[in-house]
């Protein structure tokens, strides 16, 4: 990531143990820490809503919804804030003072997230959501970042069309709990 230090360019800096920039020359450290990730399973009653992805990494797979979290924001906050982002959709509907539907965390597993040849460690963290009366009419997709959009029932889903491991891992924890029914 790094070819020079940040702080004296030295050529000398080293990545340590896979997560530690270390700058013999002038003592500079950087610690190359996991980044938080938020998806969110949403159960319809057509099935659970699948993003088809429009970019790299996996382009033209199945996603769920969700992204980064931002500097300063809980996890909570920033799933809702993509979920406004990604999909016009805010869970909390109109009345954002009143607490919303909540979302229910069920599964965590790590990632890694390549983006522009920096391969991003991540720690995903998977939240289910009930809406069962949403449906594709309310959604405004984000054309950028999100092709379209599938609803699929669970058992009908087939795990290579998923982009990321770390959402077949939720996927399958998602069918081991009590929200599968």
């Amino acid at each position: 990531m790094f070819r020079y230090c940040p702080s004296c360019a030295s050529e000398n800096i080293r990545f340590e143990k896979n997560k530690v920039f270390r700058c013999p020359d002038c003592g500079f450290t950087y610690y190359h820490n996991t980044a938080a990730a938020t998806s969110c399973i949403i159960k319809t009653d057509a099935g659970i809503l699948f993003l088809v992805r429009n970019r790299e990494p996996g382009r033209g797979k199945l996603d769920l919804p969700g992204g980064f979290v931002d500097p300063g924001e809980g996890a909570m906050d920033g799933l809702r804030r993509e979920l406004i982002e990604e999909i016009g959709w805010d869970p909390y509907g109109a009345d954002k003072a009143q607490p919303g539907p909540g979302f229910t965390l069920f599964a965590s597993f790590p990632n890694t997230y390549p983006y522009k040849n920096i391969s991003y460690n991540t720690c995903d963290l998977f939240f289910f959501l009930d809406a069962p009366g949403l449906t594709e009419n309310e959604l405004k997709l984000e054309a950028a970042e999100i092709a379209g959009l599938r609803f699929v029932k669970p058992e009908e889903l087939d795990p290579e069309e998923l982009a990321f491991e770390s959402v077949k891992k939720a996927i399958k924890a998602y069918l081991d709990t009590p929200f599968y029914s």
